[in-house]
């Protein structure tokens, strides 16, 4: 029946590029009040098309204050896993309009790319994912259990998700999250994401007097606020590039073998990654730089303010500096205790008399990980193996994507990204493109992934869900 459905999607390629091509039309920019139609024809264009393939239960989900989901469900596969297809409907702004080579709603193909915004990020494969539903259910049945959940607010951050998991959690129950969203780590190479990094956030503000103070009546004698930021945020690394908190590192899990043989395959020239953006090298020399920029925790100094900024010179010591730190986390770190031992480091260098204050910032997420045995990822590794002819890399992304924390502590269930975008489609950019033979890898590799995962029961997934409360 595989053959059978892979060959439909190919044979119809022409009227799912043309599909595809409808819904890049709708300008569903999240960000911007004005794009309220667009958002809405997206939604209605998604729901027309769940209706016409046979899905049940197709409705909007509203989110408090935001942008409504788009959900849809078929479920008459009993004993077989349940899959939540996890993709967005809502784009990036596509300023600046005057660096496109065609409008960015008008969707133009061109040497084999379909140019337009949403193309890459990510309507592809969420066009992709409904097809390959489609065609199995024309073809008579569904290999899985399948709930769509097609979200309006990724690109601004997914301000609503949780309160509008909690309001659907029973709708949501799932095994698994097959995501539509995200894109492959390779343009040469097939990959497949394992997870991302996590994410701790604070905002610090450091006081060293009641008042500024003129420099020449005090300078000498009175704690600079900003000198004294400069020494604790100076404080969190040697010269090199090691992280120097005590205890931040401790969770950390270490890297596999396999871990490092695939950095390995996805490695960049360290020449041609900092001429790219005219920087120099930096960073742990005990770990090589695909290792530090995906599998490897950081500390980051965002912003750094404080004292006279204006136009020429106020001799003046400043009395409060602030500072913004973020913290990419690996794999075994919570992100609470991540943070907590960089306030410790800083708190016990800071001088007396001197007052550190500390903030914690929205947006706090461990980093996601599918484990080895994860059946989502011995199938999509399978899958990936028989369409390119050799093992898939496992990649991680060194950003972070917070859907994965909240599927995983609001419904107990594992993500795996299984998009077709490559990485130089230059997505939330002027001329963002997805390649035509994408399409097709993307088409063979949902009916395959599909049926691969229909020879499961649901009860294989259960050594990998998590109660929640």
């Amino acid at each position: 029946m595989t053959d059978r459905v892979t060959q439909s999607l190919l044979d119809d390629k022409a009227r799912i590029l043309e599909r595809l091509m409808e819904l890049v039309r709708q300008p569903s920019v999240s960000a911007d009040p004005a794009f309220a139609e667009g958002m809405a024809g997206a939604r209605a264009l998604l729901m027309r098309r769940l209706h016409e393939a046979g899905l049940q239960a197709v409705q909007e989900l509203e989110a408090p204050g935001g942008h409504a989901a788009v959900y849809a469900e078929w479920l008459g596969a009993p004993g077989r896993p349940t899959l939540l297809i996890y993709g967005h409907y809502d784009v990036q702004p596509p300023d600046p309009l005057a660096a496109w080579h065609s409008p960015p709603f008008a969707p133009e193909i061109r040497d084999g790319r379909l140019y337009g915004r949403g193309a890459s990020d990510t309507k592809a494969t969420v066009t992709i994912a409904i097809e390959a539903i489609a065609a199995c259910l024309a073809a008579g049945v569904c290999p899985v259990n399948v709930k769509l959940f097609l979200e309006g607010e990724e690109e601004v951050g997914s301000p609503s998700l949780r309160p509008l998991i909690a309001a659907n959690r029973e709708r949501l129950q799932a095994d698994a999250v097959l995501s539509a969203d995200g894109s492959r780590a390779s343009v040469r190479l097939p990959t497949i994401s394992t997870g991302t990094r996590g994410m701790a956030k604070m905002e610090m503000r450091l006081s060293t007097a009641r008042k500024d103070l003129h420099s020449g009546r005090y300078g000498g004698a009175a704690r600079n606020a900003l000198h004294e930021m400069a020494r604790l945020v100076a404080s969190l690394h040697d010269d090199e590039g090691r992280i120097l908190v005590p205890g931040f590192l401790d969770d950390v899990r270490p890297l596999s073998e396999r871990d490092r043989a695939d950095a390995a395959e996805l490695a960049a020239d360290d020449a041609d990654f900092y001429e790219g953006f005219g920087g120099s090298p930096y960073g742990d020399p005990d770990f090589t730089l695909r290792e530090r920029l995906t599998l490897r925790p950081t500390i980051e100094v965002n912003g750094l303010w404080g004292g006279y900024q204006g136009a020429g010179s106020k001799t003046v010591i400043p009395c409060e500096a602030q500072a913004k730190i973020t913290m990419r986390l690996a794999p075994g770190q919570d992100p609470a205790r991540a943070a907590g031992a960089v306030k410790a480091h800083l708190l016990a260098r800071c001088p007396a008399g001197v007052s550190l204050d500390f903030q914690a910032l929205q947006g706090q997420s461990a980093a996601s990980t599918l484990e080895d045995e994860h059946p989502l990822l011995v199938a999509a590794e399978k899958v990936m193996g028989e369409i390119f002819g050799r093992r898939p890399v496992r990649a991680r992304g060194g950003g972070t994507l917070p859907i994965t924390s909240v599927f995983k502590e609001t419904l107990g269930i594992d993500t795996l990204r299984f998009a077709f975008g490559m990485p130089d489609e230059d997505v939330h950019a002027p001329n963002e493109f997805f390649r035509l033979s994408s399409l097709e890898e993307g088409l063979r590799a949902w009916s395959m992934m599909l049926a691969e995962l229909g020879r499961l029961k649901s009860e294989d997934f259960a050594p990998f869900r998590r109660a929640v409360g």
